[in-house]
C-alpha cells in the first residue's frame, strides 16, 4: 500500500477535552472519527488492526472446538421478558417499535437468542457439549460514553455460549475459554490480570473478569502483593483477622444521650462516644422480599453487590427516610438493631451483619429513639443477626483472605469477562434435554466476551509513548514502514520500490511512504501510527546501508542492502510468532 493512497488524517495538535492516552492517539494518528456521543466511525488503519484482533480471537475460538455463528442484532423484547432480564437492562437497552407496533431491541448482549436457539435445537445429552460464538454488532445507551473506545454505544463483541450437561462439564467448558482468553491477549501483547467479579446482571454463578491496570479503567482491582489473589473490588474480600477481635468482658448494655449526633464522626469525637471501629453502622434496604438491616463496622463501606448477591435478590435499594421512620421508629444517625424482632410479622424482614462484627462485644449503635444510643453492645448477646456475611468494600492495606499480605488497590481496565451461568437461563427459558435416565434436564451454561473495539483501545493504552502509538507486531496495520528520505532521488525512489515488491512477494504488509513531504514529518508521522519497523532509504544507499528502526524500542541500526530482506522478514517472524 502507498501512502498517498490510504486514507490517514492525522491530525498535528492535540485533541481537547480528551484524557485516555488511547483516545488522543487514536485520534491524532488517524484511526478513528467522533460520529456522535458513543459512537466513532473506524477509519483504514483501524479496521486493519481491528480485523487482526478478530482473527486471533477467531483461531483460538476455533482451537478450543468453537462454531462460529451470526446472529442477529435486532431481537424480539418477549425473549428479554422470558429469561426475566427486561428490567435489570431496560436502562442502557435500544428499544424500538415496528409498523406493526411490535417491541424489539438492538442486542447488547445475545443470551436470550442463543438460548432459544438451544432450546428447538439440543434435544439429547448426546448433542453436548457445545460451544457457539460469535463476532457481532453490539449497542448498549450508555448514559456517559467516555475515553474514546473504551465506552462507547456501538462496538463489535466476540460472545461465545457453551451448553453442557452439568456442573463439572461447565466447569471444563469455562476452563478451556480461560486458558483461550489468556492466549490471545498475550498474542495482542497485553499484560492482563484474571480477577474474580461480580456476575450483575447476567446472573449465573462464578465471573472471571480479564483485566489491563491502567490509569484510563473504570475498575478498582484489589491485588495482594505476596500471593496472586485478585479481585475487582465489587467482589473483593479481605481477612480482618484475629487481632481485631478484641477479647474482653462483656458491659452492661446502657442507654446514653447524643443530641445532634447523625453521623459515625461525630460520634467518634463526642465525649464517651467510640472510634468508628467500634461502632455498628446500620442501614436499612428495600428487597424483593421486604426490608432488610445490613450491619457494618461504622469504618467500613457497604458493597452492594457483595448484599444483593448474599440476598439473592434481584432488586435492592436504600429505602427512604419515611420508610425508615416507618420501620424503626428514628431517623437516620440514630439506628440500631439492638433487641428487634423480625421475620414475618415484623416491618424488618431480616438483619444481615459483615463477618467482622461476629463475636464483637462492647460496641457503639444507635438506640432506635432520636438522639440517643447503645454501649456495651454485645452481637451474640443484643442483636438477632440471620446470617454473618461478607458485606464490607475492601480498603488499601487490609489482609489478603487468602495468606494475610496486604491488599493493595489500583485502577484496572475490563478487556474480557467470562461468567459460569450455570441453568440461569435454560431454567428461564425452558431450555432442557434428555438424559442417559430418561429425564428432561436443564443445560448449564456459560457466557463468554471480549470487545473488540476495547481491546484495541487497552493495547493503546498498554503500548504508547509521547510521539505516538506502539503497535505490537500481531496486530499492527503494516509490518513495515520503507521511507525513501527525499522522493524525488531517483535512486532512492527507484530502492525503495524493489523493496516493497520484494517483501510483498515474502506475504508482508508494507506500507510505502511515496509522500513529498518534508523528512521530519514523515517521521513524526510514522511515531504516531505505530507500525513497528521503519526501513529508512538516505545518505547511506552509496555505501551499501540502510537504517532500520524498531518502534517498540525506538533502537536504530544499519542493516546490509543486501541481507535486507531476510532480517527484517526473520525478525518479524520472531515477533509474531514468539515461543
Amino acid at each position: 500500500m502507498r501512502w498517498s493512497n490510504i486514507f490517514i488524517p492525522t491530525l498535528r495538535d492535540e485533541p481537547a477535552h480528551v484524557e485516555a492516552a488511547s483516545h488522543r492517539l487514536l485520534l491524532r494518528a488517524g484511526y478513528i472519527r467522533l460520529l456522535t456521543a458513543g459512537v466513532y466511525s473506524l477509519l483504514p488503519l483501524a479496521q486493519r488492526v481491528r480485523l487482526k484482533i478478530i482473527e486471533i480471537i477467531r483461531q483460538e475460538m476455533n482451537e478450543i472446538g468453537g462454531q462460529e455463528f451470526l446472529l442477529s442484532a435486532l431481537q424480539p423484547m418477549e425473549l428479554w421478558e422470558e429469561s426475566g432480564r427486561k428490567d435489570a437492562v431496560s436502562d442502557i437497552m435500544f428499544c424500538l417499535k415496528d409498523r406493526k407496533n411490535s417491541e424489539l431491541a438492538l442486542g447488547l448482549t445475545h443470551e436470550e437468542v442463543f438460548t432459544s436457539i438451544a432450546k428447538f435445537g439440543l434435544s439429547s445429552y448426546k448433542q453436548l457439549p457445545q460451544i457457539w460464538y460469535q463476532i457481532q454488532t453490539k449497542f448498549r445507551d450508555e448514559l456517559r460514553p467516555r475515553a474514546g473506545l473504551l465506552r462507547v454505544r456501538e462496538f463489535t463483541m466476540k460472545d461465545s455460549y457453551s451448553f453442557d450437561l452439568d456442573e463439572s462439564s461447565l466447569s471444563r467448558s469455562y476452563q478451556l475459554h480461560f486458558d483461550a482468553y489468556c492466549r490471545i491477549f498475550k498474542r495482542c501483547g497485553l499484560d492482563f490480570i484474571p480477577v474474580q467479579a461480580s456476575s450483575g446482571a447476567m446472573g449465573g454463578s462464578d465471573s472471571t473478569e480479564f483485566m489491563y491496570a491502567s490509569p484510563a479503567g473504570e475498575d478498582t482491582l484489589v491485588i495482594c502483593e505476596n500471593c496472586r489473589y485478585s479481585a475487582n473490588l465489587e467482589k473483593a474480600e479481605s481477612s480482618f483477622g484475629q487481632i481485631d477481635l478484641e477479647q474482653e468482658p462483656e458491659q452492661d448494655l446502657l442507654e446514653f444521650h447524643t443530641p445532634e449526633i447523625r453521623s459515625i464522626k461525630q460520634l467518634a469525637e463526642f465525649e464517651g462516644g467510640a472510634r468508628a471501629s467500634r461502632q455498628i453502622k446500620t442501614l436499612v434496604f428495600v428487597s424483593d422480599f421486604g426490608l432488610l438491616l445490613a450491619l457494618l463496622r461504622g469504618d467500613q463501606e457497604l458493597n452492594e453487590s457483595k448484599l444483593q448477591a448474599a440476598l439473592k435478590s434481584s432488586s435492592l435499594r436504600q429505602a427512604n427516610d419515611s420508610e425508615i421512620f416507618d420501620a424503626m421508629g428514628a431517623h437516620a444517625g440514630s439506628l440500631g438493631a439492638c433487641g428487634l424482632n423480625y421475620g414475618e410479622k415484623f416491618k424488618i424482614k431480616t438483619i444481615v451483619a459483615d463477618r467482622s462484627l461476629e463475636k464483637r462485644v462492647n460496641m457503639l449503635t444507635g438506640a432506635n429513639k432520636d438522639d440517643y444510643h447503645y454501649r456495651g453492645v454485645s452481637m451474640k448477646r443484643d442483636i438477632q443477626v440471620e446470617r454473618f456475611v461478607d458485606l464490607h468494600t475492601v480498603q488499601e492495606g487490609e489482609a489478603c483472605i487468602k495468606c494475610g499480605g496486604k491488599l493493595k488497590l489500583c485502577r484496572g481496565l475490563e478487556i474480557g469477562h467470562i461468567f459460569k451461568l450455570a441453568t440461569r437461563y435454560s431454567e428461564a427459558m425452558n431450555a432442557r434435554v434428555l438424559a442417559a435416565d430418561g429425564s428432561r434436564l436443564p443445560i448449564f451454561m456459560g457466557s463468554y466476551g471480549i470487545g473488540v473495539e476495547r481491546l484495541m483501545a487497552a493495547i493503546v493504552e498498554a503500548s504508547h509513548d509521547r510521539n505516538g502509538i506502539k503497535w505490537p507486531p500481531s496486530v499492527a496495520p503494516f509490518d513495515l514502514v520503507i521511507m525513501p528520505v527525499n522522493r524525488k532521488d531517483e535512486e532512492q525512489w527507484r530502492l525503495a520500490q524493489e523493496l516493497y515488491f520484494s517483501f510483498r512477494r515474502r506475504d508482508l504488509e508494507v506500507l510505502l511512504d511515496d509522500r513529498e513531504e518534508r523528512p521530519g514529518v514523515k517521521f513524526k508521522d510514522f511515531d504516531l501510527i505505530g507500525v513497528p519497523y521503519r526501513l529508512t532509504i538516505g545518505k547511506g544507499v552509496g555505501q551499501g546501508v540502510l537504517e532500520f528502526q524498531n518502534r517498540l524500542t525506538d533502537e536504530k541500526s544499519e542493516i546490509a542492502l543486501s541481507e535486507t530482506v531476510d532480517i527484517i522478514c526473520k525478525k518479524l517472524s520472531e515477533q509474531k510468532n514468539p515461543q
